[in-house]
């Protein structure tokens, strides 16, 4: 079943997209094309694959445990600062709120 003009038009508006009339009728063609590209699959009896969540089968996140490591000394870490204030490093401002940075 072909998505209609209305389809599209509630897609953009949940996606906050604000099409023109033309271009409605252009994405309505356009999304029609690729799900139309999907019917050679509806070919295949697929009843009976299982579902793959990850295109490398039982694949899963290999991550090391987090250690506590040392990190730089306070002086090694602000060597390279242009401009410090005590320990921290000073950047220009760049939200300022009625002239006080």
């Amino acid at each position: 079943m072909p998505l209609t003009k209305q389809d599209v038009a509630g897609i953009a508006d949940y996606a906050r997209i604000a099409l023109t009339d033309a271009e409605l009728d252009e994405m309505t063609a356009y999304l029609n094309d690729a799900i139309a590209l999907l019917d050679p699959i509806l070919e295949y009896e697929l009843d009976d694959v299982e579902p793959t969540f990850h295109p490398i089968g039982e694949l899963v996140n290999v991550v090391r445990d987090d250690v506590v490591a040392a990190g730089l000394p306070l002086e090694e870490a602000l060597a390279n600062a242009s401009s410090r204030r005590g320990r921290s490093f000073r950047v220009p401002a760049i939200l300022v709120d009625g002239g006080v940075a």
